[in-house]
Parts: C-alpha cells; structure tokens; sequence
C-alpha cells in the first residue's frame, strides 16, 4: 500500500511540475559548449544563422561564418577552401544536399561537444571558438571543417 502512495505522490508531482523530456539533455549540451568553450550563446546563435542561411539558400551568409581556410572533405577528396568566395562559388559541391539537410534537422541534445569544438550533423559540420586576442577575452564562433 506505501508504494501506491508513493506512485500516486511521484505521478502527482510531475503533472503538477511538467518539464519538457529534452529540456535537461539540452541544458547538458549548453553546458558543456559553456564550460569547454565559452559563450555558448554566441555558439547557438551563430548555429541558428547557419541553420537560416541553408533554410533560405543563402551560401554568402553561411560563408560568413568559416574559419579559413578550411579542409572540406566533398566527393572522396578533401579540399583547401582559402576564402569566403571559394565556398560559396562551390557551395553545392562542397556542401552536399544530405550535410545541408543534416544541418538543418540537427536536434540540440544530439550535439557532438569535444575540445575541439561542436560537432552537428553527426559530424558533418564542425564549429568552434577561437580566440580573437591574447587574453581571450573577445572570441568568435566559426566553422572549421565540413565533411561531407
């Protein structure tokens, strides 16, 4: 009888407290891109352009945002990307329809968080923070690698 109360209390609480199921595994992720890299805020709103500048078919926007140059794996071969131009003049060959579609459809608890920055797409885009000063105190998310 003590664990039909129990239950009923516990079911009780959660109707009456309801959290969203990924809201904890999202806050897991911001946390780690936090303390592994700094200014998570900055990280999720350079994703949510990126995420915008596929939705709307906007490579010079999405070109904006790499690190160059950059190694983009595409069609069996890696490629030296040197600038902005590069990329979005090959933006189709070097960004593949699944990779864009993979970007577009990433869920936020899925995030792949290392040192080396955050992993989207399972791993076909690759972002990270780098430092803008010696101090670190002025940094910027960018896109290093693409693998397609």
């Amino acid at each position: 009888m003590r664990l039909t109360i129990a239950t009923l209390a516990l079911t009780a609480c959660l109707v009456a407290n309801p959290v969203p199921a990924m809201a904890q595994d999202e806050e897991a992720v911001w946390d780690n891109i936090e303390n592994i890299h700094g200014n998570a805020d900055g990280f999720f709103e350079v994703f949510g352009l990126l995420q915008d500048a596929l939705m709307f078919g906007d490579p010079v926007t999405f070109g904006q945002y790499g690190l160059f140059p950059m190694a983009i794996s595409a069609n069996g071969e890696v490629y030296d990307v040197l600038e902005p131009e590069d990329l979005v003049d090959n933006f189709d060959m070097l960004v593949s329809a699944d990779t864009q579609q993979a970007i577009l459809e990433q869920d936020v608890a899925d995030l792949i968080v290392t040192s080396e920055g955050v992993g989207i797409g399972n791993g076909a885009m690759w972002i990270t923070n780098i430092c803008l000063d010696d101090a670190c105190a002025e940094t910027q998310w960018g896109i290093f690698s693409i693998n397609n």
